[in-house]
């Protein structure tokens, strides 16, 4: 016990005697460093910046474009370029490009002059029955003149430009007096009649009609959906069936919704069908009676050629005239192809107007098409 008293004891005076061993030191260093903050320059304090106003959201206009700042004049929008034909069809402007400048070099009109000129209309698909009638129209102008083998170009242009707008003085799109008009959309596979009924929608709605879009195509798989998409972007109503069902019944529905909604103009697209099948031919002939039941509201059945297709086009136009009675021709893909003579053709041969042609894949890239246009198109 007494062992056991000594030893805290002598801890206890252990601890006592560290503790006033290292007291002064602290109490020396906080007082140093107390003079060393005194002696120091106070930093100065930190400016603050003001908060930064928030502005208020910029109003846009119904376009998503933003107005002009307060007191400028606003920006306006630049109309889009409307569609030029010559700019468009430069395949079939290079049948004629060889031709023209060898022309151009001017001199005396000789037999090779004759020939490069046959030559370079055969090479844009005009057909033989047709280049040699221009050729001959070309050579009456040349001898009443006396011009030289500069003016050809020109003599030529003007050939051209008299035989199509001999071939047809009406190029319009008509139009019912009464009640509803329906547009006749015909043609084989793949010359895009269903693109081709939805630019026509488009231009006749920017004109301020009515449109209804009659998907009679109900063979092909996804013709009538792609229709009610078309229909959906440009805002008018489409009228559709079963898939593989019967078309006439479709154009039925078509012609009462018309006339339930007061519609303006229904245009209707039909299946693709070769001309050699008579059956499907027939089929036409169905749906063209079908809209007859009421008087004056067929105003239209429009061939839908497709331009690449050339002479092959003319046998198209041949049968399907025969079945339904062509009252126009839309020539589609023009742009992309040297055989645009073939208007020349077409209307040569059956004199049926080309009313409208297809000039690019966009929705305004369909335009009325123009004889002395496209002529100078070819040749200038």
């Amino acid at each position: 016990m007494s062992d056991t008293l000594a030893l805290v004891v002598f801890v206890a005076i252990f601890a006592l005697a560290a503790f006033l061993i290292v007291l002064p030191r602290f109490v020396r260093n906080r007082e140093a460093k107390r003079a060393t903050a005194a002696t120091r320059a106070p930093a100065p304090p930190r400016p603050v910046a003001p908060p930064r106003p928030v502005a208020p959201p910029r109003p846009t206009s119904e376009t998503g474009a933003p107005p002009a700042p307060v007191g400028e004049a606003p920006v306006e929008e630049v109309p889009a370029e409307p569609v030029r034909l010559r700019d468009r069809i430069g395949k079939t402007r290079a049948s004629f490009a060889g031709l023209l400048g060898a022309l151009r070099r001017g001199g005396k009109i000789d037999d090779e002059s004759w020939d490069e000129l046959e030559e370079a209309l055969l090479l844009a698909d005009v057909g033989m029955t047709t280049t040699e009638a221009v050729v001959e129209g070309v050579k009456a102008r040349a001898a009443a003149t006396g011009a030289d083998a500069e003016a050809l170009p020109a003599l030529l242009r003007d050939e051209i430009t008299e035989r199509l707008e001999c071939t047809a003085t009406d190029r319009s799109l008509h139009h019912a007096l009464d009640g509803p008009t329906v547009w006749l959309m015909v043609g084989v596979n793949g010359v895009g009649k269903t693109t081709t009924s939805a630019k026509l929608a488009k231009r006749e709605l920017a004109d301020g009609r009515r449109v209804l879009l009659a998907a009679a195509d109900t063979f092909r798989a996804a013709a009538a959906d792609q229709l009610a998409m078309w229909a959906d972007r440009l805002g008018c109503a489409v009228v559709r069936g079963q898939d593989g069902g019967d078309p006439g019944a479709v154009v039925f529905d078509a012609m009462d919704a018309a006339i339930a909604r007061d519609t303006d103009l229904v245009i209707v697209d039909t299946a693709g069908r070769l001309h050699t099948k008579v059956n499907l031919m027939n089929e036409l002939e169905k749906l063209k009676r079908i809209i007859e039941r009421r008087p004056g509201a067929l105003q239209e059945v429009l061939l839908v050629l497709d331009a690449s297709t050339g002479q092959n086009g003319l046998v198209q136009a041949r049968e399907f005239a025969g079945a339904v009675d062509i009252t126009g021709v839309v020539l589609t893909k023009l742009d992309g192809t040297a055989k645009g003579g073939v208007v020349l053709a077409i209307e040569d041969e059956f004199g049926v107007p080309v009313k409208l042609v297809g000039l690019g894949e966009g929705a305004d890239d369909l335009i009325p098409f123009d004889p002395a246009e496209f002529a100078a198109a070819l040749v200038e």
